[in-house]
């Protein structure tokens, strides 16, 4: 089984290569974008579908990291220049590292503010959860519209240095797969998915259910502010409208798709839902069928990608691998 698992994250590891070294920007960029909504969709499934925590506060600590990335690697005079609603503070003009510290700073910082809002947060349950997370979704995008002596306010943050390639996302997604499959299958996976399938008896065991969901909380948010980290240097240029509900609904979309509370899934669903609206983009353009001009059409791959993902939900309803791994497949094959 090790053997299995090793082959597989070293055919991960050479593709990643390959990519990177033999095929064009296009390619490049849409491989890109899949590895680092990957990471994030890895990160939500933690809470939303190992924990059991129906969170929609993905699109606040994405932010948070995509903010914080972008203020460290900017230099401070590109700063001066840039902020023009207001001068940027002290603080943001202090701020400066390179660009791995600036992801992991971004990670820790969405970690710290995770544990700060679980205390209010995990007061409630279920509805009422994501209630409270989505309003700190909004929270976050009306700071950042609003305090433009920080983030220069809707006008954003341009020329992010653009130091993020496919080693940087690829590798991250790897590892941020791994660590996800070490934590599900360790004492505090289990006590996850205790807390998922009944929460009053995992207290009556035992379980600091509210620890368990915090530990969930903290390193669901330090991993999606890692990838929003990536995410502002991909793109170099940031602003509050990047980061509306629809980011979230959009990993909703993938750890459904790809089953909740399975990672393998995850990493499925985010090649399916990322790529497939990139693969399907053809359908918005002229077509020739059989001597017959289609005309454009624009968004119809949307309209054939929803249909698509209708049909497939209509028949895998508990997503593609269900709550298993594929590791899981392999030993049952066994």
């Amino acid at each position: 089984m090790k053997l299995i698992k090793l082959s597989i994250l070293a055919i991960i590891l050479l593709f990643i290569w390959f990519a990177q070294s033999h095929f064009d920007a296009y390619a490049v960029s849409i491989l890109n974008n899949i590895a680092i909504f990957a990471i994030l969709a890895l990160s939500y499934n933690l809470i939303n579908g190992v924990a059991g925590q129906f969170s929609l506060e993905p699109n606040g600590f994405v932010a948070i990291g995509a903010y914080v990335a972008a203020l460290f690697t900017l230099p401070a005079a590109t700063k001066i220049d840039m902020y023009v609603l207001q001068d940027p503070s002290p603080l943001v003009l202090a701020m400066h590292t390179s660009f791995l510290p600036a992801l992991l700073l971004s990670g820790v910082v969405a970690a710290v503010i995770a544990f700060m809002l679980s205390i209010p947060v995990f007061r409630v349950r279920g509805d009422y959860l994501a209630i409270v997370t989505l309003g700190f979704g909004f929270i976050i995008r009306i700071f950042a519209m609003n305090q433009p002596a920080m983030t220069n306010g809707a006008l954003g943050l341009n020329d992010i240095p653009d130091t993020e390639n496919l080693y940087w996302s690829g590798f991250i997604m790897v590892v941020t797969f791994v660590i996800m499959l070490n934590i599900i299958y360790s004492k505090y996976g289990r006590a996850m998915k205790a807390v998922r399938d009944d929460e009053d008896a995992a207290t009556a065991m035992g379980i600091n259910t509210f620890w368990i969901k915090t530990y969930a909380f903290m390193t669901s948010a330090f991993f999606e502010g890692v990838g929003g980290g990536l995410m502002a240097s991909m793109l170099t240029t940031i602003a509050p409208d990047q980061f509306t509900f629809l980011l979230t609904f959009q990993l909703l979309i993938i750890i459904v798709l790809g089953g909740l509370g399975s990672m393998s899934g995850t990493i499925v669903g985010a090649i399916l839902v990322m790529g497939g609206t990139e693969w399907l983009r053809f359908l918005d353009q002229n077509m020739d069928i059989f001597g017959y001009n289609t005309g454009a059409h624009p968004g119809l791959r949307m309209v054939v990608f929803s249909m698509l993902l209708i049909v497939m939900m209509l028949f895998a309803r508990k997503g593609i691998f269900g709550n298993k791994e594929l590791t899981d497949i392999f030993r049952r094959g066994k």
